[in-house]
């Protein structure tokens, strides 16, 4: 199930108000979902729809629904951030247009910008149905709708998932879920057991570290059977100290999230 924009930024100032260590991260976050939120309901009320065969020629209309986003994180955001948030709101539609287009052909988790503006964009796409024309059924690891890699895997209880098990992976472009099989590397397809490692916190008891050390890639995974209430995308965001242990041990995230870590 895909939780709304509401129900992600509910959740992150939920967790803002809770966390210790990260409450300023969240509360960030909370405020970008915001903006993200009010992108979606902008897309939702356009009379026309999208090309279904290059939807990418129509990145144009998006930067016209651009300038909340930049505000907020202009903001709301770390100075850095900030600082780029305005400068690309002093920016023509052209130089704009120009950034999406690189992000959509090229999906660097480091275009914190061009990502945050398409993935509402890319929901709502998904949702119309369309799928990435030249997209190959057999690459298991990418999101089968627009071929971006997973931001993160989702356990859930027996009989709400498929393939072997209950795992699936969410897509850090068009948030799409899609069912994965449960005891394989996300990244490079390892399944001997002694390769794989799983990695957790108390203070973090629902999300945990899937880690290969075949390839040295990881992502984490948040277990709906341990915490129901979890909105996987903010939940993942809101462990970051597990983000900072696999780095320190050498692994590699596959897919950087939308705060950077």
């Amino acid at each position: 199930m895909k939780e709304s924009w509401e129900a992600r930024r509910q959740r992150a100032e939920q967790l803002a108000a809770q966390s210790v260590g990260v409450g300023e991260l969240l509360t960030f976050y909370a405020a970008l979902l915001g903006a993200q939120q009010q992108i979606d309901a902008d897309l939702r009320r356009r009379p026309d729809r999208i090309s279904a065969d290059k939807p990418e020629r129509e990145l144009s209309a998006l930067c016209a629904l651009t300038p909340g986003l930049l505000a907020t994180v202009e903001a709301h955001g770390p100075e850095p951030l900030a600082r780029e948030a305005q400068m690309l709101r002093q920016a023509g539609e052209t130089e704009l247009e120009a950034l999406l287009q690189d992000y959509w052909h090229g999906r660097s988790d480091l275009q914190f910008f061009a990502k945050a503006l398409l993935q509402p964009w890319a929901g709502w796409l998904a949702e119309t149905g369309w799928k990435l024309p030249e997209r190959t059924a057999d690459v298991r690891n990418r999101c089968p709708v627009c071929a971006g890699r997973p931001q993160l895997a989702v356990l859930r209880p027996a009989g709400q998932g498929a393939d072997g098990g209950n795992r699936s992976l969410l897509c850090a472009t068009c948030l799409t879920e899609w069912p994965f099989r449960r005891v394989v590397c996300a990244q490079c397809g390892e399944e001997r057991p002694a390769k794989l490692g799983y990695f957790s916190s108390p203070s973090y008891d629902h999300v945990r570290i899937e880690a290969c050390d075949s390839c040295g890639y990881y992502l984490k995974g948040i277990d709906l059977t341990r915490f129901g209430l979890a909105v996987p995308l903010v939940d993942e965001v809101a462990a970051a100290p597990l983000d900072l242990w696999a780095r320190e041990h050498g692994y590699t995230k596959i897919e950087l999230n939308l705060v950077g870590l």
